[in-house]
């Protein structure tokens, strides 16, 4: 169990290091007062690192380049930084370059399991103290012919998604089953975060 550390802001400001709509959804249903702050940070990996810590590092790289800025301009908050990836086959699938891109990850992901990994980064302004998690989910696609997927493409909702779908839109009539955390494949697994808060002093419900 987590030891619990003194909580020294006046309230649980929380930050989200992230435009991301879907986290931004998300994060306020915890229903504590959050600020959205973009990190820029450059999402470049080591080719050998396990998927874990891919969505780790750059989870804590986005939190970090945040808090850095934070306590240069002297405000606090507990920054939280989340990264999101598909895995299939021990690969990799980032977001889509262009359609023909998408087309080449959802005919691979159609008709079989994959993995989505989200590492959750959270680091208190103040006190400097970091915390780093990650969750896994199986996801299992339906058989999609190729003209589902061209519709699918011609949606749009594909282009700005990590293995080029959105369970949450869409991509939740591609989706035949998973197992696991339905939110750490929207991008930002709540139960998870909730446990990482209470490091914190946070405890939520």
């Amino acid at each position: 169990m987590e030891n619990t550390l003194d909580n020294p802001h006046d309230y649980p400001l929380l930050v989200l290091a992230s435009t991301s709509p879907r986290r931004q959804e998300l994060i306020h249903t915890l229903q504590l007062p959050v600020e959205i702050e973009p990190s820029n940070e450059d999402e470049t990996v080591d080719i050998h690192w396990a998927p874990y810590e891919t969505v780790e590092q750059l989870a804590l790289r986005k939190a970090s380049s945040v808090a850095r800025a934070r306590r240069a301009r002297g405000e606090g908050g507990l920054v939280i930084g989340a990264d999101t990836i598909v895995v299939l086959r021990d690969t990799i699938l980032g977001k889509p370059e262009n359609e023909a891109d998408a087309f080449r990850m959802l005919s691979a992901l159609q008709n079989e399991a994959h993995e989505v990994y989200t590492g959750v980064a959270i680091i208190d302004t103040l006190t400097g103290v970091e915390l780093v998690r990650h969750r896994k989910t199986a996801v299992w696609m339906r058989v999609l012919n190729p003209e589902q997927i061209a519709r699918y493409i011609a949606s749009g909702e594909p282009m700005d998604k990590a293995g080029s779908y959105g369970i949450q839109g869409l991509g939740a009539a591609l989706v035949d089953r998973i197992e696991g955390c339905y939110f750490n494949v929207v991008g930002l697994p709540i139960s998870l975060l909730a446990d990482m808060l209470k490091v914190y002093g946070i405890e939520k419900p």
